[in-house]
């Protein structure tokens, strides 16, 4: 392998060499190196340190072309190309060449990503899967033992001892290619439930949810209070916002405990069914509420500042409520998020 390293770089065609470069990876390939030995082939092969890195868990692998680590800090990339897999970026593959580029740098790179792809899918943390709901529910549950727990995260690939996250979902995506989605760095095991999706991932990337998903949140705790937690959090989403941590909701989780029969009695929570049948006054004051501020609330509906002034003035006459008083925008607050806990 090094010595045709060494006749490859003194190329005296380009197109002759274009050739033996692609030969030179598809050898690497064949012989399933994983991802140092293909940095150290590249390196040697550019005569130049070679780089990859990966985005999801950091990794960066520096090689120099005498095959060893290559020294930092590292220099300016003279030439970069993106890995990608499954149509995602995942990583990056780079020269540190002090000199300008050769002519044939942008194909090697080319097949060193397409290299580090396919090292990464056959080697690289598995995708989600879609796991046996049964086991699922074991890990899930609050009245499964310690030990039924642990052998149900032991099916799953999960240690007994990684901290997990349970996520509720519902959305028209795919339970796998969500999980994939939120935390591709590490593997994701998903189920079906009767409630909502369930997703368990040791991390969760709460940007990537895919639109038109709504997602509570749990923490990385024990499972089966995570999965409590996930539950509830699934319960304050809203059109706005559309994904919610546990530990964001603070004293706002405790709402999601009140009985559904104080929650039908309170003159307020309905009070807010009459404002939902009004055409957009439920919009208004959903923004009002979100926003704390007329005229943010104007620029989130896209009208002009006193025309939302007046809907909220006749809100406020509907609901018995002075909402431009702090303690009323608090009152209107509250009495719209129980009456969606209340289903509204």
């Amino acid at each position: 392998m090094e010595a045709l390293a060494q006749r490859l770089s003194h190329l005296d065609s380009e197109a002759g060499g274009a050739l033996r470069v692609v030969m030179y990876f598809d050898t690497l390939i064949r012989r399933r190196v994983d991802l140092p030995a293909l940095a150290r082939a590249s390196a040697a092969l550019a005569e130049c340190v070679a780089g990859i890195r990966l985005h999801g868990t950091g990794r960066v692998i520096r090689v120099g072309p005498d095959g060893r680590p290559a020294p930092t800090p590292p220099a300016p990339a003279s030439t970069s190309t993106p890995i990608t897999l499954d149509e995602e970026e995942i990583g990056t593959v780079w020269l540190e060449r002090p000199t300008p580029p050769g002519p044939l740098d942008e194909l090697l790179l080319d097949r060193l990503a397409l290299g580090a792809a396919a090292v990464l899918e056959r080697y690289g943390p598995a995708s989600t899967t879609m796991a046996d709901p049964a086991l699922i529910e074991l890990v899930i549950s609050p009245g499964t033992d310690d030990a039924a727990r642990t052998r149900a995260l032991r099916l799953l690939g999960f240690p007994a001892d990684l901290p997990l996250r349970a996520i509720a979902v519902r959305s028209p995506r795919p339970l796998d290619r969500i999980g994939g989605l939120i935390c591709p760095a590490h593997p994701v095991k998903a189920a079906p439930l009767a409630e909502a999706g369930v997703i368990l991932a040791p991390t969760v990337d709460p940007a990537r949810f895919p639109d038109g998903t709504r997602a509570g949140i749990g923490a990385a705790d024990r499972p089966d209070r995570s999965w409590q937690q996930a539950r509830t959090a699934l319960r304050f989403t809203t059109d706005r916002q559309p994904v919610v941590h546990h530990d964001d909701l603070g004293a706002l989780a405790l709402l999601a405990h009140i009985p559904q029969e104080a929650l039908r009695d309170n003159k307020d929570v309905t009070a807010i069914d009459r404002l939902a049948t009004a055409g957009d006054d439920l919009d208004t004051l959903d923004a009002y509420c979100a926003t704390g501020s007329v005229r943010q609330a104007a620029d989130t509906l896209h009208l002009h500042h006193s025309s939302v002034a007046r809907r909220l003035t006749q809100i406020g006459r509907t609901l018995g409520i002075e909402l431009t008083e702090p303690a009323g925008l608090t009152r209107a607050r509250l009495a719209l998020t129980a009456w969606r806990l209340r289903g509204g």
